[in-house]
């Protein structure tokens, strides 16, 4: 069973873009059905990591509003923070998954068990990835991953239970 889903933000949890406002605030846009599969995630008493290269104040307010405590920002070996988080909190691999679009998520996948990619990943990533989804980052593709690994484990009920 997968405990514990890890995150990259940039081109995942979002479709890859970083604009800026006229003051130079970064904005970033989030997918609402991304959230709503995180928060059923952790409600089914599940864990989620994100760990990103890039550090914002906008992914720090996401993941408070979704409920996520294991934020790792300003990563640059992927790898080494999910051994970390592996020997704290007691993980297996086998029971880790990851989600990533680019060459900085190749460590991290080499760490877990499951790993995905959206549609529209680097092809450089296909070798590392159990799962080419069908959407894009930021366009529902973490919420396509958390229903692939809760219907491959016969466990998609649980997660529509939350909504009857």
């Amino acid at each position: 069973m997968i405990k514990l889903i890890l995150l990259d933000v940039d081109g995942t949890l979002n479709d890859g873009k970083i604009t800026y406002d006229s003051n130079g605030n970064e904005i970033k846009s989030f997918n609402v059905k991304d959230g709503l599969a995180i928060v059923c995630w952790l409600k089914l008493g599940r864990h989620i990591a994100i760990i990103t290269g890039r550090k914002s104040h906008v992914v720090e307010m996401r993941a408070k509003e979704l409920g996520i405590s294991l934020l790792f920002q300003g990563i640059e070996d992927k790898g080494h923070i999910v051994r970390k988080i592996r020997e704290e909190y007691g993980f297996k691999k086998k029971e880790i998954a990851a989600i990533g679009d680019d060459l900085n998520d190749i460590k991290m996948f080499k760490e877990s068990s499951l790993n995905f990619a959206p549609q529209d990943c680097s092809w450089l990533v296909m070798p590392h990835i159990d799962h080419h989804l069908k959407n894009n980052g930021g366009c529902g593709a973490v919420r396509e991953m958390v229903e692939t690994i809760l219907l491959r484990e016969g466990r998609l009920d649980e997660f529509l239970a939350l909504w009857k």
